[in-house]
């Protein structure tokens, strides 16, 4: 975590120089996306600092959609609050989730779709929460990490986070850990930084639940992937799947499995 080939300056300068990086980074995975989307949104994405006055309240980083009209890109806010929480070899899987082909993919494809309001807007969890957990391995898959070992580290550091999230909000909420105990735990098994963990267990303590939507959602996501893949075999096309997942708005992860099936049905009987 603190090596320092893997950190940045801590100064005006090496806060700027991670915001250039996600910008390049954000560039190079854009490049690779035709490949796999049929649709790919017109909106960009803009990397900028979290707030200084709400650095110490706020997640390491997280997006904020384009504007309705246009005027203003995606956001894509990271937290340079303490630049040892940023290491370089956490930056591209952070970058996947909450920008290309994470989060900016679904929202602004969504914004994009001729649906009422609510419908391409109701914040369903474990399906937008989930389409980036899924995000972050489309990304491994397509080869974002090939040529960089501490990157794919990266990844599967983040994975544990992802582990590490279901037994702390259970263990808030059902077995009745303190806040100290669930902070304790995190930076124990994780290794992240304890700024970065306490924000993190403040946001699970006041919302039971929302941790495990990301990993639930991401494995439903990738379980239709594979239904679909077996029940298609050479018929089975990535971009179509991903437009059927993306193309329909946020949708409970029930709607979202009634939608993929009646889409392989289709595709069987042509």
């Amino acid at each position: 975590m603190e090596d320092p080939r893997y950190q940045f300056e801590d100064s005006d300068k090496g806060r700027q120089d991670i915001l250039d990086e996600y910008t390049l980074l954000l560039a190079e995975v854009s490049a690779r996306m035709p490949g796999v989307f049929a649709t790919i949104p017109p909106q960009l994405v803009e990397v900028v600092r979290v707030p200084k006055f709400s650095e110490v309240g706020s997640a390491g980083a997280y997006y904020n959609a384009p504007s309705m009209d246009g005027t203003r890109p995606g956001r894509f806010f990271a937290n340079l609050r303490d630049v040892k929480e940023t290491p370089k070899w956490s930056m591209k899987t952070l970058a996947y989730h909450e920008g290309i082909p994470g989060h900016h993919f679904q929202i602004s494809i969504a914004q994009n779709l001729d649906l009422p309001l609510a419908r391409s807007r109701l914040p369903f969890t474990a399906y937008t929460e989930g389409w980036a957990l899924y995000a972050e391995q489309l990304a491994y898959e397509v080869g974002m990490y090939n040529d960089d070992p501490p990157g794919d580290l990266g990844r599967l550091q983040a994975e544990l986070f992802r582990a590490v999230r279901l037994v702390v909000d259970t263990g808030m909420h059902y077995k009745k850990w303190s806040r100290e105990q669930a902070i304790t735990y995190m930076v124990e098994t994780t290794g992240m930084a304890e700024g970065d963990v306490t924000a993190e267990i403040e946001r699970y303590s006041v919302m039971p639940g929302q941790a495990c939507a990301y990993k639930i959602g991401m494995l439903k996501i990738l379980e239709l992937r594979e239904r679909a893949k077996a029940a298609l075999g050479s018929k089975f096309d990535l971009k179509k799947f991903h437009s059927v997942v993306l193309d329909n708005g946020p949708l409970p992860l029930t709607v979202l499995e009634k939608v993929v099936d009646t889409w392989v049905a289709e595709q069987r009987s042509f």
